[in-house]
């Protein structure tokens, strides 16, 4: 039924203006509008809602990832933009935090708001 849909991500934020900068700015997403309820980006082929939540609790698991071509060149790029690379302690990662997952390359970081983002980089 909804296999062949368009869908629609969320996440969640309780500094919008804060949240504006970062995902317009840092990660490079167009801004589509600056609703009462909610900041929409334009995604590949989607749209993202930052839901302007008030107070809540980000999970502690990836709420919305990417997949890219080149991680470390991605994610070299994120850092010099001032976006800090999470480690988990439990997986091997390499200098710059990326993790080998055997079927890809994955590193996170957070948002302003500490939702977990990811990007991907797919083994081929």
């Amino acid at each position: 039924m909804l296999s062949h849909q368009t869908p629609m991500s969320f996440v969640a934020t309780h500094d919008a203006p804060r949240a504006l900068l970062f995902y317009r700015d840092v990660l490079g997403l167009t801004l589509l509008a600056d609703e009462p309820y909610a900041l929409v980006f334009q995604l590949q082929g989607s749209t993202l809602r930052i839901q302007k939540a008030g107070e809540f609790t980000a999970h502690p698991f990836t709420a919305l990832g990417w997949v890219v071509d080149d991680i470390h060149a991605t994610l070299r790029s994120l850092v010099a933009r001032g976006v800090e690379p999470l480690r988990y302690p439990h997986l091997p990662a390499d200098e710059l935090g990326v993790w080998n997952a055997g079927s890809g390359l994955i590193a996170w970081f957070h948002d302003p708001d500490h939702n977990v983002l990811s990007l991907t980089q797919l083994t081929k």
